[in-house]
């Protein structure tokens, strides 16, 4: 394949992602991956409601601000392709002002099931950016689960504004990293 033809190719598969597709040809998806780590970002739900008695607590006015900030933090920063979250009502509202951005479909996963989540990941997003909502009791476990270190010792109960990454290196003989970082108004 001649220079002209590659960069043609390259070009349209960045156009692909830039515009928010899932670029329905497998070719062009297989040569755009080839080249990239991918990169999961991991947050736990944002803030709850905490009355007593509410089996799926909604998220809260201030709930609400972070589920914007991590859009505008995402939005900004990454090509996301992918949105996954459990099935509560917390982690859906969580991640839905992002999946609205971006015309994605917010995917339903199983804390209990991180293996399937990441085998899917690993096969279906080689090479992009995906985001996972959970909770304070899954998300180290899920940057575990993708085979990197814990960026930070735990997750406390009041704390909601972790934005982990877990790079995954195209290289396969290469570990797995993770980092963490702050996002929003500080958790109180």
């Amino acid at each position: 394949m001649n220079y002209r033809k590659k960069l043609y190719i390259s070009l349209l598969a960045l156009l692909a992602l830039l515009i928010g597709s899932n670029c329905s040809n497998k070719a062009l998806q297989a040569h755009y991956a080839r080249g990239l780590d991918t990169h999961v970002f991991i947050v736990r739900h944002a803030e709850k409601e905490l009355t007593p008695g509410l089996a799926d607590p909604p998220l809260t006015a201030a709930g609400q601000q972070r589920a914007l900030a991590l859009r505008d933090t995402l939005w900004r920063n990454a090509m996301l392709s992918g949105i996954f979250s459990t099935a509560t009502n917390r982690t859906r509202s969580t991640a839905q002002p992002l999946a609205d951005k971006r015309k994605l479909v917010v995917e339903t996963y199983d804390a209990r099931k991180l293996p399937e989540l990441v085998a899917r990941i690993r096969r279906e997003y080689r090479g992009r950016t995906v985001l996972v909502v959970g909770h304070s009791n899954t998300i180290l476990e899920t940057v575990e689960a993708f085979g990197a270190p814990r960026p930070v010792p735990t997750i406390g109960d009041a704390e909601y504004d972790y934005l982990l990454e877990v790079r995954l290196p195209r290289d396969s003989t290469q570990a797995a990293t993770a980092t963490a970082r702050r996002y929003g108004a500080a958790s109180r």
